[in-house]
């Protein structure tokens, strides 16, 4: 086994919040179909809403049980601590599950921003996305310090972009600039879930940047500085940009099949154009290193508990990396990537709130069974309060569910392919039952 990492060979406050602000967001891209659903007046009220009712219940979530509980496996080892090893593995495989769905999403972008550059590059997006998924593994597997300093990278050529386009908007309009008035008015069921699903999916995995905390300078601090600063960077370019795409008077359609480039075009020329579009490539390459770099340590705290095979727990021998949980992740998101971009947004969402309602079960749990313990960060709220908090991002979650089991048929397959992953859980709970039947008399593990 490697020794233990020196503070050199650990994440600092700044690549945290890179990682953080690329596992969340990657910067608006993949925002642009909202205007279709809701219009700029709906797009700007779902953006204003949606942090306070999904995102703002999450954060503080995740920094009071990070700061309980700052180990390497994050919100499954919460889980397991507070409500045993059967809803620990409930846990780690449903969010397995949403990750891999997620990380299928990004190489699609990727090729359809390059698509800007080379037109022709669509008819080569399967290889194009294997390219990327593999070459992000590679850097994961070198370690957590190169994807770091990679995100620092990434997220400037992601937010620069969109800085200008702001920039040069309000440079060009002598008028006052404008600013939609936020409202639903007039929409029905359906623009609005698929608008809700749209702005959630670009909202979350703040629980996600914790799997790894075992390898963060200052865990506590850091996180907490790090989600700070990543969530003032995520609202503050979405608002931006949603004031851009109104000012600018672009038609909702035409951004929705060009993407933020054609709006660069449209505000300044080819030149910003091509800077969107390379912001588009860079946040992709980021999203997926990010998100990977998250997910790749689940597995290997589940097969340290048996739940999961014990060569997924392997590290490299130079590295200290889990390495072949990189690589077996990789290979399931190179078939998920045959999927529609909608699709997988809807799967995304549906796996993502399952997992997340443990963790906040979690909360509460550990609340009432261990009032006492130590929390660097405790939410100002009692129990009660915390209750009625959780249902905000509960309630959003429902709402965007039902709406996509009733409101189009197009929805039906992703929702019952995301409904058979959830209860994919459960025979693979017995079929480890079967295997090692001592987990069956094991409630926690601390």
């Amino acid at each position: 086994m490697p020794s233990q990492r020196t503070s050199s060979g650990k994440l600092k406050p700044l690549q945290l919040a890179a990682i953080i602000f690329l596992t969340v967001s990657g910067g608006p891209y993949g925002l642009e179909p909202l205007f279709s659903y809701v219009g700029d007046n709906g797009a700007l009220l779902l953006l204003l809403v949606t942090p306070i009712l999904w995102d703002a219940p999450t954060i503080l979530t995740v920094l009071e049980l990070n700061s309980l509980m700052p180990v390497t496996g994050g919100y499954y080892q919460w889980v397991k601590h507070a409500l045993g090893i059967r809803w620990a593995f409930y846990e780690g495989w449903w969010t397995w599950l949403y990750t891999f769905v997620d990380l299928a999403i990004y190489p699609v972008l990727f090729v359809g921003y390059a698509a800007f550059f080379f037109p022709a590059i669509a008819v080569y997006k399967v290889p194009v996305c294997l390219a990327i998924i593999w070459s992000s593994a590679l850097l994961n597997i070198l370690g957590i310090v190169p994807v770091g300093k990679a995100s620092v990278f990434l997220g400037s050529l992601v937010l620069t972009p969109f800085l200008i386009l702001f920039i040069v908007l309000l440079a060009r309009h002598t008028a006052p600039f404008s600013v939609p008035t936020p409202s639903l008015n007039g929409l029905g069921f359906s623009p609005i879930s698929m608008g809700l699903y749209t702005v959630m999916w670009n909202f979350l995995g703040w629980d996600n940047a914790t799997t790894y905390a075992g390898e963060v300078v200052r865990p506590v601090r850091s996180y907490l500085v790090s989600v700070c600063i990543a969530f003032v960077l995520v609202i503050g370019v979405y608002l931006l940009t949603a004031l851009a795409v109104h000012q600018s008077g672009i038609d909702p359609v035409v951004l929705t099949n060009g993407g933020f480039p054609v709006l660069g075009v449209l505000t300044a020329g080819r030149w910003l154009g091509i800077l969107l579009a390379a912001g588009g490539m860079a946040s992709a390459m980021g999203l997926y290193s990010a998100v990977l770099l998250s997910v790749s340590r689940v597995p290997q705290v589940m097969a340290d508990d048996q739940l999961l095979p014990a060569k997924l727990c392997s590290l490299h021998p130079r590295f200290g990396t889990p390495y072949i949980s990189i690589i077996a992740s990789s290979a399931i998101v190179s078939i998920l990537i045959l999927r529609t971009f909608s699709d997988l947004v809807i799967m995304d969402i549906i796996l993502y709130g399952a997992g997340l309602s443990l963790e906040f079960g979690a909360l509460l749990t550990l609340r009432i069974r261990e009032p006492f313990r130590e929390r660097p960060f405790k939410i100002p709220l009692n129990n009660t309060g915390l209750f009625l908090m959780i249902l905000l991002p509960m309630g959003v979650y429902s709402i965007a569910l039902s709406g996509a089991i009733y409101s189009s048929e197009k929805m039906t397959i992703p929702v019952l392919l995301a409904l058979v992953m959830l209860v994919s859980a459960e025979p693979a709970w017995r079929l480890i039952l079967y295997r090692n039947p001592s987990l069956a008399s094991t409630k926690t593990l601390k």
